[in-house]
């Protein structure tokens, strides 16, 4: 796997380090998306600079993409394959649960396209819908 994931970063012009490989690892295991302190805590020696230019460069590159649920604490994700996080594209649901307080990626459910008034230039769309999760439902 780990060569696999070198691969991808590399043909994405990503520098391999092994804080991006631990980072990227670690976000491929996570079905929610997580904050920059969930990640600076699942490392016990991690500098805070080096998570972030890495989680920025991610995000540049489209490996990751941030998500804004409301909570005032924004969260990250690992882009689908063959994202590029073009609004008329890529843009996807993300449902936060109120319960347990995570966000998760509703790939399969795409936001569709919102034409705005001429002379607005749209440059990021999120939509997040609020409320209970399956796990938390019991359903």
């Amino acid at each position: 796997m780990t060569q696999t994931i070198e691969h991808f970063l590399e043909s994405n012009n990503i520098r391999v380090t092994a804080m991006r490989l631990l980072i990227y690892k670690f976000l491929a295991k996570k079905q929610v998306a997580v904050t920059l302190t969930d990640i600076e805590n699942a490392f016990e020696k991690v500098d805070r600079t080096t998570l972030y230019r890495t989680i920025k460069t991610f995000e540049e590159k489209t490996i990751v993409h941030q998500i804004d649920d409301g909570t005032g604490i924004t969260k990250y994700a690992l882009c689908a394959q063959g994202c590029n996080c073009e609004i008329e594209t890529d843009l996807h649901l993300h449902f936060h649960c109120n319960h347990c307080n995570e966000t998760v990626c509703l790939t399969d459910h795409k936001i569709p396209q919102i034409k705005v008034p001429d002379g607005f230039i749209s440059e990021n769309i999120n939509l997040v819908v609020k409320g209970i999760c399956d796990k938390c439902s019991g359903q």
